[in-house]
């Protein structure tokens, strides 16, 4: 089955952690990621959050 990530479903400061976190252990990442996946590989909603949130990421607080 093919998967990807619903964006919309990881926190902020949640991802941000978790990354600066990977690079002695990506364990919390791959949590994140893991509870992310969704089936929904064709839903445009899905697609256009994840270009949202992408952009959302980068912003600074």
């Amino acid at each position: 089955m093919k998967m990807c990530v619903d964006w919309s479903r990881i926190d902020k400061r949640d991802y941000l952690d978790a990354m600066i976190a990977s690079h002695t252990d990506s364990s919390r990442l791959h949590e994140l990621l893991e509870g992310a996946m969704t089936d929904k590989i064709d839903d445009r909603e899905i697609f256009m959050k994840g270009i949202d949130y992408s952009y959302y990421y980068e912003q600074e607080e």
